[in-house]
């Protein structure tokens, strides 16, 4: 009987390790910042700390993701932010100041607003794929013919 018990007690130690090592595919809502525009480096948009570095002008929205390369749905709209170069970090600005700054360097608000093609439709295009791959496997299965010898 201890025997039986010690074996019991061992093996659901390793089944233990086995479900838990289980690869583990995050989703949620996350916050994309990407560079739109080079800003030239001037003292406008210098960052105060540390050695120089410059700010550029950045589209930032949210979207909620699976797997941080499918994005599913777009959240929060994209807007205009200045932003480092490689960082997450970002700084917000008023309509006035915004428009400002496009007005000086000469550029587009409406362009710099566009989502890529990927990003507002290529997550829905893929999970719907995968949902009608699940379906056609679920229902396609033909029954075997059973052949008389």
């Amino acid at each position: 009987m201890v025997k039986k018990i010690l074996l019991l007690s061992f093996a659901s130690m390793l089944t233990a390790n086995v479900v838990s090592a289980k690869l583990k595919i995050p989703f949620g809502k996350i916050d994309k910042i990407e560079i739109v525009a080079d800003l030239p480096d001037t003292e406008k948009y210098a960052v105060s700390k540390g050695p120089k570095e410059y700010l550029d002008l950045a589209r930032m929205h949210q979207e909620y993701n699976i797997a941080w390369i499918i994005p599913v749905w777009i959240t929060q709209e994209p807007k205009l932010v200045l932003a480092k170069k490689g960082s997450d970090e970002y700084f917000e600005l008023t309509n006035e100041q915004l428009d400002q700054v496009v007005i000086e360097n000469k550029l587009n608000k409406e362009s710099l607003l566009q989502l890529g093609l990927y990003s507002k439709y290529g997550g829905k295009l893929i999970v719907l794929l995968i949902i009608g791959l699940i379906l056609y496997g679920a229902f396609s299965k033909t029954k075997q013919k059973k052949y008389i010898q």
